[in-house]
């Protein structure tokens, strides 16, 4: 039985549909507005690091909604693109989650912590766009622009 299993899982993954980073990070975007998160911003990093291609930043009010985030984001990923994060850091103290997808890293702070470490204006270079609470993941134009150069 746990020869068929593991053959099982080994056909999942080769069949297993990969989703471009921009699709993942318009997912991103749409779990978090839908836990209420704040000053949601979309980085490009393309062009200034290797690290990702996207950072999604975003700030909880409080312990319970950073992890409210973090699993929203998790479920959302996991039931729409069947992806699970590579790496999480932060879990512990939801002081600063990491949600490390390799091409999508998403970054859920504190207030106090996102203005300490000012990631945004640590990567400054990165084209950055703000995701206000009345939009969605489809609306960012960061992930449009990539989205209509992959198909072009």
């Amino acid at each position: 039985m746990k020869k068929l299993q593991t053959s099982r899982m080994q056909s999942d993954r080769r069949h297993r549909v990969h989703y471009p980073a921009q699709v993942l990070a318009r997912h991103v975007v749409d779990a978090a507005l839908e836990k209420k998160a704040q000053d949601l911003v979309v980085m490009d990093m393309r062009q200034v690091s290797r690290v990702a291609d996207y950072f999604v930043l975003c700030t909880g009010q409080s312990d319970l909604q950073i992890r409210a985030i973090a699993e929203a984001i998790e479920e959302r990923l996991e039931q729409h693109c069947q992806e699970r994060p590579w790496h999480v850091e932060g879990r512990e103290h939801l002081q600063w989650v990491v949600l490390d997808y390799v091409d999508v890293v998403v970054h859920i702070f504190t207030p106090e912590k996102r203005a300490f470490y000012a990631l945004e204006r640590l990567w400054g270079d990165a084209p950055q766009e703000q995701v206000t609470e009345d939009r969605s993941g489809a609306d960012v134009r960061l992930l449009q622009a990539s989205v209509a150069k992959a198909a072009g």
